[in-house]
């Protein structure tokens, strides 16, 4: 931003057109990032800018990390970990408050903006998977190294552990007020009570194979969107723009799945928390229908990962024209076009 600043000279007076020139030189550091300054000109006068510290520059120096792995797994947990802040805490938010300031609605949202905050911050540096399924598909179809799928959902498990403890501690006053001190279960009744608030569970007429299959065909169906959302041989989504698609297919998923078992869709986002409520004193966390569930959101979102992504190869990806030849640009239906005369005529 320019500063500006009061002619100290009454003598000297400038034609009111008359603008002082400047010049924006770009130069590029050791770390290749961009500073722009103004370059003296012939009719410079002092300023009253203050010039910047160099001290946050040296700071950055000193916590820089080289290690480009490294930074994937930072990025990793720090995306895991907005997403299931906001998410757990949207829930913790309506049932703390009988649906008072939240409902299931709005849950759909809290999660929602939680993957387009996740995926907008760790995006640009590991792809921002946030999701150990994720993970797994994306290294079943060659594009990450085996070699990091340990580390990845490593950083994603502990991002949501520390997500869920953030919102444990948070809303500890709420739910020692609302649970009276006891914070109990009723799986008779199908009552997972405060629990709900950090991970999921069945709705009363659910079986064991309807909740698998509601986890495969859900997260089926996110790998699905997202592979169409970041290819850029399809609709060229700018990558601008992907955190919200991405987002967008979450609320989606959430209006119309989230009535079964919650859309987990996320390892890391139900077997984390889960973990967190156990800790806190639920002490049927994982015990919940005999254990015939916990493992639910586990093992389903990761079968429906893989299937999403090669559904979408097999379907889409692996016919695109290979490099060199004619694309069809974007919006023209691919049926209207035709490579040795263009476009056809509409009629």
């Amino acid at each position: 931003m320019e500063n500006h600043h009061h002619d100290t000279h009454p003598t000297q007076r400038h034609h009111p057109h008359h603008f002082q020139s400047r010049e924006i030189l770009q130069h590029m550091d050791e770390r290749g990032s961009h500073h722009w300054k103004p370059a003296k000109t012939l009719d410079s006068t002092p300023t009253n800018s203050i010039a910047p510290s160099a001290m946050a520059p040296k700071l950055m120096k000193m916590i820089r990390v080289e290690a480009p792995l490294l930074r994937e797994i930072m990025a990793e947990f720090l995306g895991t970990f907005i997403l299931v802040l906001f998410g757990d805490a949207s829930v913790a938010q309506s049932k703390l408050s009988n649906e008072a300031n939240g409902d299931f609605f709005s849950i759909n949202w809290g999660w929602a903006i939680g993957v387009m905050m996740g995926v907008l911050v760790a995006g640009g540096v590991s792809g921002a998977h946030l999701n150990p399924a994720v993970t797994l598909a994306m290294a079943c179809a060659g594009r990450l190294a085996i070699i990091k799928v340990f580390f990845y959902m490593l950083a994603q498990y502990l991002g949501a552990f520390a997500a869920a403890a953030s919102v444990l501690g948070v809303y500890s006053d709420a739910i020692q007020y609302a649970s009276n001190g006891t914070l109990t279960m009723n799986d008779e009744a199908n009552d997972p009570g405060l629990a709900g608030i950090f991970a999921t569970y069945p709705a009363p007429w659910l079986s064991v194979a309807g909740g698998l299959g509601d986890q495969i065909l859900g997260t089926m169906l996110l790998l699905l969107c997202i592979c169409a959302i970041t290819d850029k041989k399809n609709t060229q989504i700018p990558s601008a723009l992907v955190p919200m698609y991405v987002g967008f297919t979450i609320l989606g998923i959430g209006v119309c799945f989230g009535a079964n078992c919650g859309y987990a869709l996320n390892p890391a986002r139900d077997l984390s928390p889960r973990l967190i409520s156990l800790i806190a004193g639920w002490e049927q966390s994982f015990s919940w229908d005999n254990y015939n569930w916990f493992w639910i959101p586990i093992v389903g979102p990761h079968i429906g990962a893989i299937l999403g992504v090669f559904i979408y190869i097999a379907f889409v990806e692996a016919h695109w024209p290979e490099d060199g030849d004619e694309l069809v640009p974007v919006g023209v239906p691919r049926a209207n076009f035709n490579k040795d005369r263009g476009f056809a005529a509409s009629t």
